[in-house]
């Protein structure tokens, strides 16, 4: 009598296992397909976080983005692999701007083209599902290209004449009289002269990124999180005003070369250091804000 050999099915296991060999082997291919196209623009990314200080913040934003997502690794390899055909058409779209930011020169579109493609690339090969579960870390580098300059200086001048306002609005009210005229702030001692680099928009920046980072490491309420990032805004805004006040009342009441050099160097990192506290003391009233919060409703009901 014959017996027939069992039919040797592949377990589930193994079928997960070959999937994500698979998708491994595709990553290693696009992965070198995308480093030539993006060495150059990545290298002059790199160049511009390092010589720009209103940008250098840049560095820490794909290895925030890299370290969610290795946090995350065991909820994302749990989820099924969906690949979408939808994918495709993200991926020719970054492409077709890739393509028009290297004939028009134009960095930003190229810069923006390559976080497009990550987009495209996890829909394509991974799913929905993953792209769902991955967006604040994809959206988060985002914050990694720096603003076009037509933008940027659009944004700068507002806060220099807000900041100029501000400061003299305060400088009398500590005994000191001042007459602006724009961003000139004329104090009997010296005339103070509020620049783009005081304008408060490379710690406004800076304090932004960290807002975020810190919110979605400290807390898990979205409201909190949102909060936060905000709050930066003002908090940076006020911040550098109190910078240019405490310039002005050391040229004013002790030596106004002592409102130079070393002093206006380190206020920076002052102001920024203030501005974190603020941040944290913030962060600390809207979580206890909400336990009073969810502790009143266990009462009521």
């Amino acid at each position: 009598m014959n017996h027939l050999a069992p039919l040797d099915f592949p377990s589930e296991r193994s079928w997960f296992t070959s999937q994500w060999n698979a998708v491994g082997w595709y990553c290693c291919v696009l992965v070198l397909l995308i480093g030539w196209l993006y060495s150059s623009i990545a290298l002059h990314l790199a160049v511009q976080w390092r010589d720009d200080p209103n940008f250098s913040h840049g560095f820490f934003v794909p290895l925030f983005s890299i370290f969610v997502l290795w946090r995350d690794r065991s909820r994302l390899r749990a989820l099924p692999l969906k690949p979408c055909s939808w994918g495709l058409s993200v991926v020719a779209f970054s492409l077709s701007i890739l393509v028009l930011g290297e004939m028009g020169a134009e960095l930003f579109l190229a810069r923006i083209s390559g976080v497009l493609l990550a987009f495209g690339l996890v829909l394509l090969f991974l799913g929905a599902n993953y792209l769902r579960a991955a967006l604040f870390p994809l959206f988060f580098l985002f914050l990694m290209i720096p603003i076009p300059a037509i933008i940027f200086n659009q944004m700068t001048f507002p806060l220099q004449m807000l900041a100029s306002k501000l400061a003299a609005s305060l400088l009398p009210w500590l005994g000191v009289p001042v007459l602006r005229e724009g961003n000139i702030i004329n104090l009997p001692a010296m005339t103070l002269e509020v620049a783009e680099a005081c304008s408060g928009i490379r710690s406004l920046l800076s304090l932004m990124t960290l807002a975020i980072i810190y919110g979605y490491l400290t807390s898990s309420i979205k409201w909190i999180r949102v909060g936060l990032a905000v709050a930066a805004v003002p908090i940076a805004i006020v911040a550098n005003s109190l910078r240019i006040v405490v310039t002005g009342l050391l040229a004013q009441y002790w030596n106004p070369d002592k409102a130079e050099g070393f002093f206006h160097l380190f206020s920076g990192w002052l102001v920024f250091l203030v501005s974190t506290i603020i941040l944290f003391l913030l962060h600390k009233a809207a979580a206890w804000g909400a336990v009073e919060r969810k502790r009143s409703r266990v009462f009521q009901v």
